[in-house]
């Protein structure tokens, strides 16, 4: 019997960022569609921890763009132990998708397939009531964590060179009701 191949979830969510695209130029031209607006990136550089003890951090980064028709918020932040390729790295984004319902959907929907192989596994979670999605591929040692935030906002953490159970201390360190309540 073949294994099942691990789910990337970043190939979920550009997927269902292009049918949703595609969904909403289907709308008529004279149709309006409201669309609330994205916050400002600064609002959201501030939920992005700061290194924890034995840890570097970079600078945060973040920008708000208009994207084919509706605009975009990310912010980003890489943190690493130690200096040269194989030492353990993290990195945490957040993409404020409030412009993109179906996007929303679309990827919460796929994150009910969960698999586990000799090649590592992916499963949905629940973070402090939140709904997410992991996956770790064994061979890299590369685990990443998805959670929805007030429907609103895509948190993202990815680790290397890390057991995947630190992805649970990671998420610990951004303050998910402070992330909640920005608007």
């Amino acid at each position: 019997m073949k294994p099942t191949p691990l789910v990337h979830p970043q190939r979920l969510f550009a997927l269902a960022l292009l049918i949703s695209c595609a969904a909403g130029a289907m709308y008529a031209q004279n149709e309006p569609i409201l669309v609330p607006d994205v916050v400002d990136y600064a609002k959201l550089l501030p939920v992005l921890p700061d290194a924890p003890p034995g840890w570097t951090a970079d600078k945060p980064e973040g920008s708000t763009e208009d994207v084919g028709g509706f605009r975009i918020t990310n912010v980003h932040r890489d943190y690493h132990k130690g200096e040269g390729d194989k030492v353990p790295s993290a990195a945490i984004s957040i993409l404020d998708s409030i412009a993109n319902p179906d996007y929303v959907t679309a990827t919460t929907a796929a994150w009910n397939n969960n698999s586990e192989t000799s090649e590592g596994y992916s499963k949905s979670v629940t973070i402090e009531g939140n709904p997410g999605f992991e996956a770790f591929e064994n061979e890299s040692k590369h685990a990443t964590l998805w959670v929805m935030i007030a429907n609103r906002y895509f948190l993202q953490i990815e680790l290397q060179n890390q057991d995947p159970k630190e992805l649970q201390e990671w998420v610990k360190r951004v303050d998910l009701k402070k992330l909640a309540a920005i608007k």
